[in-house]
């Protein structure tokens, strides 16, 4: 694919157009008429599913069950959490017609189900024997955004939203840290993506919570992305929608809530942490092809390599491994390598007369680009050896670059100058006020990404007052 790659705009020189770029040329997605629309295609729907399967896997592992809630919600149960409509407010996208009659009452096309979901767990929960509800939805949203681009942030989008009900806020905020461990997990173990974990800021929390856990994740840009975030609601919501049960003393009294979301903007977090310039690079344990065969064939030796590789193909394929054999005839070798390199396969087997003369086959690690001359006996073994490798060297490097990008600073001018000119996590103290941190957003246009959950104290750089450690950055 030596003319689609020569296309490819180098991430080095434009990332914003090498993503966009990538993101079509890999056929990942697609644009929509309505603006903010995209279609997710069959590529990267396949690398949603693995992760979508790893999560429902270890949500059902921690005794939740997955439902369907409805899409529409009446206008009257946003305006019931003050805070929370407040929040939507700017991103709700609303039906006013029915067929050809004008609505009583304006829908809303569900930005978040808290509210709806809250209406359902009113008339469900009566006593602490119904407790804990937990409950997991796989569900589209629909959120107003001005400014889009493809899984980052578009209007419409795909993600998994739990939502919890308890007797105790001890037992709330034992499920939202769980919920928070299960996505570093999944970031860790799927997507080799180092990711940070901590809380919001008041003014960065969820609307409506009384605290937000957030997985944080810096990008190949210096950009830090909003991963995955678990909400403690407390008893907000429950007294906003009447909810309440009898405890074991015959008390009526209201239970806390929780909420929690993954979405499908990680897989543009995944194509920013790994891509380059020659594609995308996918970790195996997501990638939809782990290994793909190419043989290389001139004239009469044709048949007998073809036929070689669809053994092998079918040797590999019987071992477990997501296998592909590239047996098109059109274009050459080096089309496909580059294809697949694009494609962020994360090893090539290649197969020729001579390799088949001597018994052995090539494995290319798109990782690393490393070429390895291996046994043909041997070959299903150390595929599978690899795709160990490969995995924990990209959470590796992956960690060795946030590592490097992480700046501890030590006066104001130091901050500006970091965050404007190297990017990436800046840690400093931060007095906990809300007119430091606009400050700070006002000159840097950074934010307060967590609060680590161990955090150091410190002079405010700004204010000079007391002050514990917050990790800021340029975030999307």
């Amino acid at each position: 694919m030596t003319e689609a790659v020569e296309k490819l705009t180098k991430k080095s020189e434009d990332a914003s157009r090498w993503y966009l770029d990538l993101v079509r040329m890999a056929k990942l997605a697609d644009y929509g008429p309505v603006r903010g629309t995209f279609a997710i295609r069959p590529y990267g729907f396949e690398i949603w599913e693995r992760i979508q399967s790893y999560l429902d896997r270890r949500f059902k592992e921690t005794g939740h069950k997955n439902a369907s809630f409805p899409l529409l919600i009446p206008e009257s149960f946003l305006n019931k959490e003050a805070e929370h409509v407040e929040g939507f407010a700017p991103e709700c996208a609303w039906v006013t017609m029915g067929g050809n009659d004008e609505l009583e009452e304006r829908l809303a096309i569900r930005p978040t189900s808290e509210s709806i979901i809250c209406d359902f767990y009113k008339n469900w929960i009566h006593s602490h024997r119904d407790l804990p509800v937990l409950i997991n939805q796989w569900a589209n949203v629909l959120r107003w955004e001005m400014v889009t681009r493809p899984f980052l942030r578009t209007s419409e989008f795909l993600w998994q939203e739990g939502h919890t009900v308890h007797a105790t806020a001890e037992e709330a905020r034992a499920e939202t840290l769980q919920m928070l461990d299960v996505y570093q997990d999944c970031f860790h173990e799927m997507l080799s993506i180092p990711v940070l974990t901590g809380m919001k800021s008041p003014s960065e929390r969820f609307s409506g919570a009384v605290e937000t856990y957030t997985c944080e994740a810096l990008m190949g840009d210096g950009r830090a992305l909003q991963a995955a975030t678990s909400h403690d609601l407390g008893q907000n919501f429950a007294k906003a929608f009447d909810i309440s049960f009898l405890d074991e003393n015959q008390n009526r009294v209201r239970p806390y809530q929780t909420s929690w979301g993954f979405s499908t903007r990680v897989i543009g977090g995944l194509i920013l942490v790994h891509g380059d310039d020659r594609g995308l690079k996918l970790p195996p344990n997501l990638a939809p092809t782990q290994a793909v065969i190419v043989p290389i064939w001139r004239g009469k030796n044709k048949p007998e390599v073809r036929e070689e590789a669809e053994s092998l193909f079918a040797e590999l394929k019987e071992s477990g491994l997501r296998m592909e054999a590239d047996l098109d005839e059109e274009h050459s070798p080096g089309w496909k390598f580059n294809e697949h390199e694009l494609r962020g396969v994360p090893v090539r087997v290649e197969l020729g007369p001579k390799d088949i003369e001597k018994g052995q086959a090539v494995l290319v690690r798109r990782d690393t680009g490393e070429k390895e001359f291996v046994d043909r006996k041997s070959v299903a073994a150390r595929l599978s050896e690899l795709m160990v490798e490969i995995q924990q060297n990209m959470l590796y490097q992956a960690s060795q670059f946030r590592h490097a990008n992480t700046h501890q600073v030590e006066t104001y001018d130091e901050f500006k100058e970091t965050i404007a000119e190297r990017r990436g996590f800046v840690v400093a103290p931060w007095d906990g006020t809300e007119e430091t941190e606009q400050k700070i957003k006002d000159d840097t246009k950074a934010t307060i990404r967590l609060l680590p959950f161990e955090r150091e104290e410190g002079e405010d750089l700004v204010s000079g007052k007391p002050g514990k450690t917050a990790v800021f950055a340029r975030a999307y």
